[in-house]
């Protein structure tokens, strides 16, 4: 039904203009209607949920025309698109932010688990039976789709390692695992050299709203301020251990567990620089783990790259010529 109504007005420039006409008469924001694209996961809600806040003015162009009244959304209709948006809405900021290049991502994903199941996909008083039900779907998907134990392993490590949580989203059971884990990977690393972190490289902000004009036209509410943690940010200095022992491992790890953790808004990039000295083994393990992306998203972008370089009247391009190309739209 959706696709029928954007397609409708997309199609003809007069029924534009008769939609603008009348949001202007229903005192409506003069918005377009928007398209859903199979290849971007959140357009389908904010079509939906444009057709919702433009209802009135849709049925007033549609009922015009005896042709066209057969579109008009029924009461039955709008029930179903308040409640599906209902349900999705609240999961669009955590799409957008989770499909980040710029940041860490992957520590934040067990943490957004657990503020799906407590919070935002928990069952409310006002809810309809189908904003419940498509609820319980996403869950019972979200628990199939990262049940898997290594998948389990790596969403907890890297969540362990990023100073904004540390155990704070893992089960004393999973630490256990955990603890085992590092220690073996801390007393197996090789430390041929010691790890550099550039304390004058530019600190990545640990947000998505961080990056100039881009963030002026659009500014998106964090994860960081979805998660803020109640634990004031604190700077503090644990010695430094001799030798490469089973003492000194676990002496660092036990060191590690003990600084309060920092701002959930903070940069855990800019906190390993500062701190690598301190934690030699684990700063080693946080740019190993850290630097997985938490989606598909910023590999895939490169493709879309790809698509807007070869085109029909670029079909002769040679490969080489579009591997530079690519690379240099993704990285001026």
């Amino acid at each position: 039904m959706c696709k029928k109504l954007v397609g409708h007005f997309s199609h003809s420039w007069k029924k534009k203009e008769a939609l603008k006409k009348a949001q202007r008469e229903l005192n409506l924001p003069e918005h377009s209607l928007i398209t859903e694209c199979p290849t971007r996961w959140g357009t389908r809600q904010r079509m939906m949920e444009r057709i919702l806040e433009q209802q009135r003015a849709l049925s007033q162009v549609l009922s015009e025309n005896r042709n066209t009244r057969h579109l008009v959304p029924s009461w039955q209709d709008i029930e179903v698109l308040e409640s599906v948006n209902r349900a999705l809405k609240p999961l669009q900021k955590f799409t957008d932010a989770l499909s980040g290049e710029d940041y860490v991502s992957i520590s934040y994903v067990q943490p957004v688990l657990q503020l799906l199941k407590t919070k935002t996909l928990a069952e409310d008083k006002e809810d309809s039976e189908l904003t419940r039900s498509v609820k319980a779907k996403i869950l019972d998907y979200m628990e199939r789709k990262y049940e898997d134990s290594a998948t389990q392993s790596l969403l907890d490590t890297s969540s362990f390692l990023d100073p904004r949580f540390k155990a704070d989203y893992i089960s004393a059971e999973s630490l256990i695992d955990i603890k085992a884990k590092l220690m073996a990977e801390m007393k197996t690393t090789q430390m041929e050299r010691e790890p550099v972190f550039d304390a004058t490289a530019e600190v990545q902000t640990g947000s998505p709203q961080s990056h100039g004009a881009q963030s002026e036209k659009r500014k998106k509410r964090t994860l960081g301020s979805l998660l803020q943690s109640a634990i004031p940010s604190t700077s503090s200095s644990v010695p430094l251990p001799t030798g490469t022992d089973q003492a000194v491992v676990e002496s660092e790890f036990n060191s590690y567990l003990l600084i309060p953790t920092i701002d959930s808004e903070g940069d855990p990039l800019a906190r390993w620089r500062k701190h690598h000295l301190n934690f030699p083994h684990l700063s080693v393990l946080a740019r190993k783990y850290l630097c997985v992306p938490a989606t598909s998203a910023p590999s895939e972008r490169p493709f879309s790259a790809s698509g807007n370089v070869v085109t029909c009247q670029r079909s002769c391009l040679k490969p080489s010529k579009v591997n530079m190309q690519v690379f240099l739209a993704k990285n001026l």
